[in-house]
């Protein structure tokens, strides 16, 4: 219906800190078992197509792929412990296993070395989900809050360009 407004797209609640009483250690631990229990042991599915996970490098016991989820940096070796991604580890599955939603926003594009991947946007809590396409499965890449209305409109601009290729691929002559 021309207007109406979609159903926001409620999102698990976040994991803190505080919760542990500021020990990092437990923090971090019960972290990865939320994502071993989302991605190891029930793992997401992107519309049919099934999510494998980066292993290598293989850091303390943990998967890359969860590293690169909770860390942020541009070089792998000084990543840092992002909190704000840490908080926000059930939110990824969630987004994949419905990303038909139709709050979310999901398009295609090629960026880094020619590299295709799927986006999962949630506008309203400003969250980006990765995923890496390897023709037969996906690799969830990473997943983070977008805190910069520059990179925002980046996201927008980007989405809606998909969305428009989309109709023009579908038009009939």
């Amino acid at each position: 219906m021309a207007g109406s407004k979609v159903d926001y797209f409620e999102l698990p609640e976040l994991i803190t800190l505080k919760e542990f009483k500021g020990d990092f250690d437990a923090f971090l631990e019960a972290v990865y078992q939320i994502f071993k229990a989302e991605y190891l042991d029930n793992r997401p599915v992107f519309r049919g197509l099934p999510l494998r996970l980066k292993d290598i490098p293989f850091v303390n016991g943990k998967e890359a792929t969860f590293w690169h989820m909770i860390t942020t940096g541009e070089i792998e070796a000084d990543r840092k412990y992002d909190s704000k991604r840490m908080e926000r580890i059930r939110w990824s599955p969630k987004m994949i296993n419905e990303s038909e939603h139709p709050y979310l926003k999901v398009w295609c594009n090629s960026r880094q070395r020619g590299q295709e991947s799927v986006l999962i946007w949630h506008e309203g809590e400003k969250f980006l989900v990765v995923l890496r396409d390897r023709g037969n499965y996906l690799l969830p890449w990473t997943a983070y809050p977008v805190y910069y209305r520059n990179m925002e409109k980046k996201l927008m601009k980007e989405y809606e360009a998909y969305i428009a290729s989309k109709k023009t691929d579908t038009a009939q002559p």
